[in-house]
């Protein structure tokens, strides 16, 4: 890509899914933080338009994602918040009296890799 031109929506999706893949069973992780791994940071609403185009039934671990708040986000479809935390209290996510998760407790962090020396980008990163 030349001149910082933004990826095409293919690319974006593709890497959004792959995020998403990572986060392992019992862990969750916000829309923004999706975005940012991703390689998109403030973008956490693309996260959210690709996530609602999966179709149904889909593999990819969509219960996983949650807002900012460490709550699960309401969703257009009826019912499919109550499924959301259904699916993540079947992983052992625990909830507390108000809905929330606790991000500290539940929340996954993708372990960074060791640089070499001199390397100041993330590894985690995906490259442009």
């Amino acid at each position: 890509m030349s001149g910082g031109a933004p990826p095409a929506a293919a690319t974006r999706r593709r890497r959004i899914l792959a995020v998403i893949a990572r986060v392992p069973r019992g862990r969750v992780v916000t829309y923004g933080q999706v975005a940012a791994l991703a390689g998109w940071p403030r973008h956490a609403r693309e996260v959210g338009r690709v996530l609602a185009g999966l179709p149904e039934p889909s593999d990819v671990a969509w219960q996983r994602v949650v807002n900012a708040g460490g709550r699960v986000s309401p969703r257009g479809w009826a019912g499919d918040d109550k499924l959301q935390r259904l699916l993540l209290e079947r992983e052992g996510v625990d909830f507390d009296a108000r809905g929330r998760i606790d991000l500290a407790r539940f929340g996954w962090e993708p372990e960074r890799e060791r640089l070499p020396r001199g390397r100041g980008r993330d590894a985690t990163a995906p490259r442009r």
